[in-house]
């Protein structure tokens, strides 16, 4: 699932490989998905992008944001994003295709869900995609201390947990479920912990993992449990996720937990990560 990380490794990857690539055949929706998110007019993609070069590509928050002479192509969590090269193999299935003029190609395509959005730029009223562009991104230098701050106190927040904290609400757009655990145990903090409870070294251990943890993730091209453009899983090897549960802990060798929580998994450590 695309998380920020992941977000900005594959928005790099675009800018490298398509950016200044000109766009001559636009598919659609060819295999049918119930719940792949695009266009309600599906000519608006042949309409509004064939003909036109791709600018730049960029990570908003867990979405990646591409825009084509005026036009932004928007992909979020749930959608894989594979770069085809003259000879390279193109999938049997997917939502949308771009060939471009040398041959190659971009596909997007959903497994259990996701948006692939076209619109002219302004023009969008998504309020997650809003609510990232108007968010301060994690890994950026304005994200300080005194940001991070506003969000621990913010009305509410000490009676949330660590988890509802950090990843609900777009509190901080693309950090999410995945990434979430292993700031966590970066931070020896355990997701259910609520933030009422939380020391002053506890929210500065926390400040510092977000910073840190999501920066290695990015320098080693996502996790390990993601795919970028090329179909290569990332290299940031996770300490926490569906591939070390049930194995032993890194740090003090006890058996890794994974339970269910606010919608989801969470994976923690019980004597590094104590409530």
């Amino acid at each position: 699932m695309i998380e920020l990380p992941e977000a900005t490794v594959l928005s790099n990857q675009i800018n490298e490989m398509i950016s200044g690539k000109r766009i001559i055949n636009v598919l659609t929706a060819k295999s049918p998905h119930k719940f792949a998110w695009l266009n309600e007019n599906l000519q608006d993609y042949n309409n509004m992008l064939e003909g036109k070069v791709i600018d730049v590509a960029q990570a908003v928050g867990g979405f990646v944001e591409i825009t084509v002479e005026g036009v932004v192509l928007l992909f979020c969590d749930g959608v894989n994003l594979r770069y085809h090269g003259e000879k390279g193999k193109r999938p049997q299935k997917h939502q949308l295709m771009l060939e471009f003029e040398d041959s190659s190609a971009m596909s997007a395509s959903v497994q259990m869900y996701g948006g692939l959005w076209c619109f002219n730029k302004g023009e969008v009223d998504n309020s997650y995609y809003l609510n990232a562009k108007k968010r301060i991104s994690p890994i950026s230098e304005e994200f300080n201390i005194e940001y991070f701050n506003g969000i621990y106190s913010s009305p509410g927040a000490e009676k949330l947990s660590a988890k509802a904290l950090l990843a609900t609400y777009q509190r901080i757009p693309g950090l999410g479920n995945g990434t979430l655990q292993d700031i966590l145990f970066n931070a020896k903090i355990h997701p259910k912990k609520k933030v009422g409870s939380f020391t002053e070294n506890d929210k500065s251990l926390l400040y510092n993992s977000i910073k840190t943890t999501l920066k290695e993730i990015v320098t080693y091209g996502g996790r390990d449990t993601e795919k970028d453009l090329f179909g290569n899983f990332g290299g940031y090897i996770t300490k926490l996720s569906k591939n070390t549960v049930n194995k032993q802990c890194a740090i003090c060798g006890s058996t890794i937990i994974k339970e269910a929580y606010l919608g989801g998994s969470i994976y923690y450590c019980p004597h590094c990560q104590k409530i």
